[in-house]
């Protein structure tokens, strides 16, 4: 990471540890909400911002790590024993999800995964007897951590984040190794790639399992925060806003999952607020999100290069304006 993105998430750690308890309960569950989605979007970033795939189906494994934990919890089993399981079983089934991208790319690619995203769904809602179908699951319990309560708001948000953290740390060593070099030389030109002697097909599939990974995490931590899931929850257009949370934030750009997490789970909430807006809150999102995509098609994270290259522009500009007005210049 850059000093000024390590200044800027110490920044942001110390207020997400010390603003918390100042805030009321909503506002803490919102808090925690936006930390789930963050983790899961580090995943979907890593998949399409630093792998350069397509996925729209990225909520199908939000909702099997949220299904595993709910399922043996309900059975009676420890969340300690379900958060590794829905971990094992997105990193197998994302190996599997991986393999269509050995064959097709672009918009093939997403269109796999998105009838992927819709098999799982219907999984979900037509199984009663394992999902609760349309029904759900309730009552979904929160775990203990060292002999610890975590059923209070405020202790599970401070759960939640320390996972984040975790997590992020993690991505950050993963894309600091040669790993993380050999996802960024697939993105940007697979057969220099694989000239370089990287195996493509193994990272092709890497970047769909580990994603997985991540979204398997934040679907175990979702279930037990809203204590109550079902279907639709985890359907293609809880997908799509995921992959637009990747986009608004910036893909390829490691603190992108925050600011896109802000702009999908805690904008329409403050929308949702705002005098004489509130009941066109959806409509004023949707103007938003459009603005962002016309202006920074790069996203958010990428105002402080477009910056810098007008500033380079305009530096050049000068200088050349400059060399002109020397006497004996060429005309």
């Amino acid at each position: 990471m850059r000093r000024i993105d390590l200044i800027a998430t110490a920044l942001i750690l110390a207020l997400l540890i010390a603003v918390p308890p100042l805030l009321k309960g909503y506002g803490i569950y919102l808090l925690a909400r936006w930390l789930v989605f963050v983790i899961a979007i580090m995943g979907l970033n890593l998949t399409i911002g630093f792998a350069g795939q397509k996925s729209l189906g990225h909520a199908a494994f939000f909702g099997i790590g949220a299904y595993t934990v709910a399922i043996l919890l309900k059975a009676g089993l420890s969340f300690w024993l379900g958060l590794p399981l829905a971990m094992l079983g997105c990193f197998v089934i994302g190996l599997v999800l991986g393999f269509p991208a050995l064959r097709v790319q672009t918009i093939y690619l997403a269109f796999a995964t998105l009838g992927f995203n819709t098999a799982i769904w219907l999984v979900m809602r037509n199984e009663e007897w394992l999902t609760g179908g349309t029904f759900g699951i309730n009552n979904i319990a929160r775990p203990r951590l060292l002999g610890l309560e975590l059923n209070h708001t405020l202790a599970y948000y401070y759960f939640v984040l320390a996972v984040t953290v975790v997590m992020g740390v993690l991505l950050c060593k993963l894309l600091s190794s040669p790993w993380g070099k050999a996802f960024t030389a697939l993105r940007d030109n697979p057969i220099r790639a694989e000239s370089l002697g990287i195996d493509i097909q193994a990272y092709t599939l890497l970047s769909f399992a580990i994603g997985a990974v991540y979204a398997g995490v934040a679907g175990a931590l979702y279930g037990p925060l809203v204590e109550f899931i079902e279907p639709s929850m985890f359907s293609v257009g809880e997908s799509i806003m995921m992959y637009l949370m990747v986009v608004v934030g910036g893909a390829g750009y490691l603190l992108g999952p925050l600011l896109g997490a802000v702009v999908g789970v805690l904008l329409p909430e403050w929308l949702r607020d705002v005098p004489y807006a509130r009941e066109w809150y959806l409509p004023l999102f949707g103007a938003v999100v459009v603005m962002l995509m016309l202006w920074l098609p790069d996203g958010l994270l990428s105002i402080p290069e477009r910056l810098k290259a007008r500033r380079h522009a305009r530096q050049a500009t000068l200088a050349r304006t400059a060399a002109a007005a020397k006497p004996g210049a060429p005309s």
